[in-house]
């Protein structure tokens, strides 16, 4: 490939949880660095990184010459299995990546720097997500020791149960029991699974 390449768009992807501050960080962060076209996802740091369907679209999009700007590489993924794998794809492609914590630049890095640049990030993000996951953990378990409970708010009381079953116990299907309470069918569902669990 002809190392005068020239630069086509200047893409940048940020990803972050639902805390609306860090996503507005990264998307001016990527602006002031003049990025053209922005793409993002909102997904957890332990969430299962096929959920990052404006990534995988971005990906599909560039094309040789273009160049990707992210925060930092594990905005790719957080395995160094995962990033090496974006990362090599993108570079056989004629793109170019950099990131604005200027730990990696390859426009300007050779490719064995780059190589070792991954593996240790790879390594970092990986303990980074295990501590993540370990610390949600010990938090669960305290919470549930406390009585604390998970999930959902009921949006159904004692007495909605209550007719629920009777109604259930006569017979009556669940889309009549949701229509004659006013309730959905699948909260009519819910209630007997739960009830019938208990």
């Amino acid at each position: 490939m002809d190392s005068q390449v020239k630069m086509n768009k200047i893409y940048g992807y940020w990803r972050c949880s639902t805390d609306d501050q860090d996503q507005e960080r990264q998307i001016r962060a990527l602006k002031d660095v003049g990025c053209e076209v922005l793409y993002g996802d909102k997904i957890t740091g332990t969430s299962d990184y096929r959920d990052t369907e404006e990534l995988s679209k971005l990906l599909d999009k560039l094309e040789e010459g273009s160049l990707l700007i992210l925060s930092e590489l594990s905005k790719l993924g957080r395995t160094s299995l995962l990033m090496q794998i974006k990362l090599d794809k993108l570079l056989k492609k004629g793109v170019n990546v950099k990131t604005l914590d200027k730990r990696l630049d390859t426009t300007t890095m050779s490719k064995e720097i780059v190589g070792l640049i991954v593996s240790i990030l790879g390594y970092a993000a990986e303990q980074e997500l295990s501590q993540i996951r370990s610390r949600t953990a010990e938090g669960r378990a305290v919470a549930l020791s406390r009585g604390v409970k998970f999930g959902r708010k009921r949006k159904y009381d004692q007495f909605q149960v209550a007719e629920v079953m009777k109604k259930k116990s006569q017979g009556e299907g669940l889309g009549t029991i949701a229509k004659s309470l006013g309730m959905t069918r699948s909260m009519v569902q819910r209630i007997v699974k739960q009830e019938t669990i208990a």
